[in-house]
């Protein structure tokens, strides 16, 4: 071979070089995660995400691309993010919570999608079945709101002497009705008066916590919601303001300051759902993928806060709390 056709040859080869990359990088799988929270506030969560990712053999960046969309609390921008990620043509679409799972449903019916799911996914109409969704959803629900009774039986343990009982609920929620009809139907099993409040600013949730010490509540339930999430800190400093003994449905809530909180483990459960992408990802039909259900719940109270509002726990709650803050 003569020199000049040698060196054009590996021109020819150096410029291939580029365009193989960026098939290869364009052949990556890439998954839409969408989220009605904030990206600061799910940082430690979306970290298990990844690692359940990882189980399954995908990382990050290397062989698996994810495009983030975050609501930041706003559920009215679902819609518009689930459908820019379907037009993005992702390969699967992981959706946390039960809004941004009705939000890609509405939006796609072929996109495999992976749902983590705080409401009953049958009763929902996510899903045919436990064992066999039939369509193109499937994932983990944690059950969130069937926690609702459990929640407000602690929280009557803890202030039995209270006949009214508050639940806080965010008006613009999907789920905030769900969880209204099982506080009432926990407060009715329990003898209890209910008094609903919705608030879904700032300025309402100032409200919603003078309205309740007004009418003399003896506890407040503060249903899990992501706006709340976001406005923790002051969730936390209202219940203080105003001394009302309160549950959340985080830990964050109870390490933050807030009385207790009864819910699952968030890491865990993002674990199993990036487990659950990773697979549906490898091949799985979503059709045929069985919904988990979660076991692990968690009771954490935080004692400094129980003795600030003259609170003396009882001890059949603090046997049976997984975490005690002192």
């Amino acid at each position: 071979m003569k020199r000049r056709e040698f060196i054009s040859l590996l021109g020819g080869v150096a410029a291939a070089w580029p365009l193989a990359a960026r098939a290869q990088q364009a052949a990556m799988p890439v998954i839409g995660f969408l989220n009605q929270e904030s990206a600061e506030l799910t940082a430690h969560v979306v970290a298990g995400f990844r690692k359940g990712l990882s189980e399954t053999g995908f990382v990050e960046n290397q062989n698996v691309a994810i495009e983030y969309r975050w609501a930041e609390g706003r559920y009215e921008r679902l819609p518009q993010l689930a459908a820019d990620l379907v037009n993005r043509k992702v390969a699967v679409i992981a959706a946390a919570y039960f809004p941004a799972t009705l939000a890609v449903k509405a939006a796609t019916s072929t996109i495999p999608i992976v749902f983590i799911s705080g409401v009953d996914p049958i009763a929902a109409g996510l899903v045919a079945s436990l064992n066999r969704p039939g369509g193109n959803l499937t994932g983990v629900s944690n059950y969130n709101t069937s926690l609702t009774a459990k929640r407000l039986e602690l929280l009557h343990q803890v202030v039995p002497r209270a006949d009214t009982i508050a639940v806080l609920v965010n008006s613009t929620s999907p789920a905030g009705q769900t969880i209204e009809t099982e506080a009432r139907s926990a407060a009715q099993a329990l003898g209890l008066r209910l008094d609903v409040l919705g608030a879904s600013t700032e300025g309402e949730i100032d409200a919603a916590f003078a309205a309740a010490a007004q009418r003399g509540a003896g506890g407040l339930l503060v249903a899990g919601d992501a706006y709340f999430n976001r406005r923790r800190a002051q969730l936390i400093a209202l219940a203080a303001r105003y001394r009302i003994p309160a549950n959340y449905d985080r830990k964050e809530f109870a390490i933050d300051g807030g009385l207790m909180s009864y819910g699952m483990n968030n890491v865990d459960l993002y674990r199993q759902f990036g487990i659950y992408t990773g697979q549906i990802l490898k091949g799985a039909r979503a059709a045929d993928f069985p919904v988990q259900q979660p076991t692990k719940v968690e009771l954490v109270v935080n004692l400094k806060t129980a003795r600030s509002l003259g609170l003396e726990l009882p001890t059949a709650v603090l046997l049976s709390a997984d975490e005690v803050i002192e």
